[in-house]
């Protein structure tokens, strides 16, 4: 029984020993701050969009042109996206609590499912009324469609870039820049659509670019919603090979076997792991802050909980039973 106890007492302080040094050394993981420049780009992003939407609808309305319509309303849910993404970035900063010990940074996977199924929900609905109209004659200004649409690949192709420089940090900022390239290029095939019909006179070439525009943001939104679906399932972020963490963990030195290894995101910025190894306890001293650091210079794996166990004691570990 004092062999048993004493194990314990080591376990437990191993453990201790590992939360106090990581909190104390990595707390500044836990709660990113929002750099003022990407605050700033939001705010201009979604100011750009609001007022390009009311132009494109108002224009729409005007000419009955779907594809402007269409795409106006693509343009409505990004700046619903946009103000989204903003405020659920603001709110992961919040420090956790009794009730939410995670804090709120998964609300940053969820928001950006929530912006994907929402985009293909409206294309759906577009794209029904697309079809609809094949057969009918609607007199187009094309001149109107092409203008309209100019203004929306400058605008569209601005706040793409205002989103350049941090997209590949955060899912949410990688959906907005995605979102926002696409739509400059959506814009790009409505202006060829209005040139066509100047010269042509094909009105039903705004029903058919209606539904390439539909395929493309649905092509450019699939990806989003497949990570953000991983995300949101606790699945392994894409990023992180979860066969070279194995690999690292199995040849630390000492280590005999590893179990119960788990890698999920906290966020679309954060992402943690636990797992468990069993190594002899004269090669545990001084091991997990080495681990810890690996992983997080390594595999951008941020916050870690490691147990340590010893060889043949299988009373150490519930999960094995």
């Amino acid at each position: 029984m004092l062999l048993v106890a004493t194990k314990k007492v080591r376990k437990f302080k191993l453990t201790y020993r590992f939360i106090v040094k990581t909190s104390m050394s990595h707390d500044h993981h836990h709660h990113h701050a929002t750099p003022a420049n990407l605050t700033k780009a939001f705010l201009i992003g979604i100011t750009l969009n609001i007022v390009f939407v009311i132009i494109e609808a108002t224009a729409g309305f005007y000419i009955n042109s779907l594809s402007l319509l269409s795409d106006a309303g693509h343009n409505l849910s990004d700046v619903f996206s946009l103000i989204l993404a903003l405020a659920t970035i603001k709110i992961a900063q919040r420090k956790p609590n009794d009730q939410y010990t995670f804090g709120y940074t998964k609300s940053t996977t969820l928001v950006s499912l929530f912006n994907a199924i929402l985009l293909l929900v409206a294309m759906g609905v577009i794209g029904w009324e697309a079809i609809s109209r094949f057969g009918q004659n609607h007199a187009l200004n094309g001149q109107y469609i092409a203008v309209v649409s100019g203004i929306g690949i400058f605008i569209n192709a601005l706040t793409a870039f205002l989103f350049l420089k941090e997209k590949d940090n955060d899912l949410n900022v990688k959906g907005a820049y995605l979102h926002m390239a696409a739509d400059a290029l959506v814009s790009l095939g409505v202006v060829i659509s209005g040139i066509i019909i100047i010269y042509t006179g094909w009105h039903w070439v705004d029903s058919v670019m209606s539904l390439l525009v539909i395929g493309i943001i649905i092509f450019s939104t699939w990806g989003l919603l497949r990570e953000s679906l991983r995300l949101s399932l606790d699945g392994v972020p894409t990023n992180i090979d979860l066969a070279a963490v194995r690999n690292y963990l199995i040849q630390v030195p000492g280590v005999q076997e590893i179990h119960d290894l788990h890698v999920w995101a906290m966020s679309t910025t954060a992402n943690s792991l636990t797992a468990h190894l069993v190594i002899s306890p004269e090669q545990q001293k001084n091991l997990l802050p080495t681990i810890h650091h690996d992983l997080h210079h390594k595999f951008n794996i941020s916050h870690a909980t490691i147990q340590l166990e010893e060889p043949g004691n299988p009373q150490q570990c519930l999960q094995m039973h």
